[in-house]
């Protein structure tokens, strides 16, 4: 009695050496690890900043956390160039994230972040 040839089950395909290699250039990812971008996002634990210094390096560390929070703000929303980030555009999306308005020495800093963490 004869089978239909559809009902055989094919054996599968010794890869040849061609397909190997092609095969082995593209890595999938582990399927155990979990991606970054699953995970929730938890703020680090903040720590109170190191006394003794002068008043001014205070000033000038919040103003780079601030200006730096800022950047990624605006990157996120898609202005990848400083030239396209106005004072204006910069002082609208510090109230869409809840920062208070920056000044304009702040302003220049985000766009010196943009500029030159390209």
């Amino acid at each position: 009695m004869s089978v239909p040839a559809a009902a055989v089950p094919s054996a599968p395909a010794k890869p040849t050496a061609r397909s190997r290699n092609r095969t082995s250039s593209r890595r999938t990812p582990c399927p155990a690890k979990q991606p970054l971008l699953d995970v929730p996002y938890v703020p680090l634990e903040k720590h109170p900043l190191p006394p003794g210094r002068p008043r001014e390096w205070y000033i000038t560390h919040n103003r780079r956390l601030k200006a730096m929070r800022l950047a990624i703000a605006l990157l996120d929303a898609g202005v990848y160039v400083p030239n396209q980030a106005s004072n204006v555009r910069i002082r609208t999306m510090a109230e869409t994230v809840g920062i208070h308005p920056p000044s304009d020495t702040t302003c220049h800093m985000v766009r010196a972040f943009m500029r030159y963490n390209r």
